[in-house]
């Protein structure tokens, strides 16, 4: 049974990773780089260790080093959040070989959800849709040219090693694809060293709809329903909600057990993400696994009323699922938004530095996962993530309500973030009727509302500070006059 687990990360994933091993009574290792040495992982794990420089390749990137960290210790198990080393092949397959507990799927089959090629003729052979385009990788620019023209324009150019919005090029002409091809290469190669290149359909007005999936050592499969994440900028989730507005239990049902067939196609074991896209006609097409936790599990933990690290602990330690998924049911309606520190106006540019003051929302569900508190930095050398705010309803306008409320009692001094747009996001007739799509902000012109609402708020703002002088000024008036009334009776009474 584990007994110790390292958390490969920092920030709010490894604070949530520590809060459930409290609960479960099993000791945590933190590791901190020279930037998060005064971090609120740091002083919340067991014991702590300072692994390198701020850089992330000199620190939680360095297997090395915490594979030193971990044997040092006496970890037995690790957990490796997302982002860094969460979907590093190599990195679980160093845990296998030092017999430390990878919590995730094994080495092998990270390698083969890893390589987007690969995955996608997996999926193939177990008849799960995917989305139309190259067989294979394309060895050169021109082989590109002929798949996209064979297909059509507009197409997708990404590297099998992206992930989080890099290494992706829409393209829509031969001209484009020529200079995309050269870029989406040197994406890669700055990214993870290596580039290898698939060209798909790109599918307009589409939806973001991933399922969670879970399965133990034993075979047994379960999904834990679907997210649609499908707001986005740059490729890049920004609001999450559960259940879909376009998921019916029917179709729910339907791509649950292509997500089964996904997990066993791949030989998945532990918690994992099956990403599709939804044409406008209705049709799902598989895109990728995720094989890690996710940003936004804590929705699916909302309305599934699971821990889902709880669960992922579990299966590292052998134990089969306590439920099958006929017992699994859905409760009420949840939303995420990620807090993220950059300015909207400046294409969305990380904003860093010190943030004197915070004030976190709470109250009933709502669920803040975070790493601030009042004097602690926003880093430049890590992502602009600074907290998750979700909040639950028995109905989907509880929840959007709850959220908006929560959005306003959040306070956060000294950086920029990506609040003021969830409010305007939330507030708009298309997001409140369900009209999502991948391309929301564009499309429904969210930048400009958002310019228009701060206008009206600062001038709201503004009005409400002359009314508020005004009675302030007649206050004091008639505070004087009170006074030299009273003055004047005093002063006829000692005469």
């Amino acid at each position: 049974m584990i007994e110790k687990v390292l958390i490969a990360n920092r920030g709010e994933i490894a604070l949530r990773v520590i809060r459930t091993c409290q609960r479960l009574g099993i000791k945590t290792v933190a590791v901190y780089s020279d930037e998060d040495y005064n971090s609120m992982h740091v002083k919340k794990a067991t014991e702590a260790y300072h692994i390198g420089e701020a850089a992330p390749a000199k620190s939680y990137l360095n297997q090395e080093k915490i594979l030193d960290v971990m044997l040092s210790s006496g970890a037995d198990a690790v957990h490796p959040g997302y982002g860094f080393l969460s979907e590093n092949d190599d990195f679980a397959r160093l845990c296998e070989k030092n017999k430390i507990n990878f919590i995730g799927p094994t080495a092998d089959s990270m390698n083969l959800c890893g390589d987007k090629m690969r995955c996608k003729s997996a999926m193939l052979k177990a008849q799960v849709p995917t989305v139309p385009g190259s067989p294979g990788l394309v060895k050169d620019v021109e082989e590109a040219l002929n798949i996209a023209n064979k297909i059509g324009y507009p197409v997708l150019l990404k590297s099998v090693y992206g992930g989080g919005g890099r290494g992706i090029r829409l393209v829509t002409n031969d001209k484009e694809l020529r200079e995309g091809f050269e870029t989406v290469t040197s994406e890669s190669i700055s990214a993870v060293g290596k580039s290898a290149i698939i060209v798909e359909k790109f599918l307009e007005k589409t939806r973001h709809i991933e399922y969670q999936m879970c399965r133990d050592k034993h075979g047994n499969a379960v999904h834990l329903f679907e997210r649609e994440c499908s707001i986005q900028r740059r490729n890049q989730k920004l609001i999450e909600q559960t259940p879909s507005p376009v998921v019916d239990q029917k179709t729910r049902d339907r791509i649950g057990e292509l997500v089964v067939k996904a997990a066993e196609a791949v030989d998945y074991t532990n918690l994992g993400t099956a990403e599709f896209l939804r044409s406008d006609d209705g049709e799902f097409y598989f895109i990728e696994i995720n094989a890690r936790l996710q940003v936004e599990h804590p929705i699916s933990e909302m309305v599934s009323g699971l821990d889902f690290v709880k669960l992922q602990l579990d299966i590292a330690n052998g134990e089969p699922l306590p439920f099958k998924q006929k017992d699994l049911k859905m409760n009420g309606y949840a939303i995420e938004c990620r807090i993220n520190a950059e300015d909207t106006f400046l294409d969305f540019a990380p904003s860093t530095g010190p943030v004197p003051d915070v004030t976190i929302p709470a109250g009933p569900n709502v669920r803040c996962d975070t790493y601030l508190y009042p004097g602690c930095t926003v880093s430049p050398f890590y992502d602009s993530l600074m907290a998750k705010l979700c909040t639950w309803g028995q109905t989907f306008e509880e929840s959007r309500t709850r959220m908006l409320n929560a959005l306003n009692d959040f306070y956060i001094q000294g950086v920029e973030t990506s609040i003021p747009l969830y409010k305007t996001i939330l507030e708009t007739d298309e997001y409140k009727n369900g009209q999502l799509s991948t391309d929301f902000l564009k499309r429904f012109n969210i930048i400009e509302r958002l310019k228009k609402d701060l206008k009206e708020e600062k001038i709201k703002n503004s009005e409400t500070a002359v009314a508020a002088a005004i009675l302030h000024s007649e206050y004091f008036k008639s505070r004087i006059q009170n006074s030299t009334q009273s003055n004047s009776t005093w002063k006829n009474k000692l005469d």
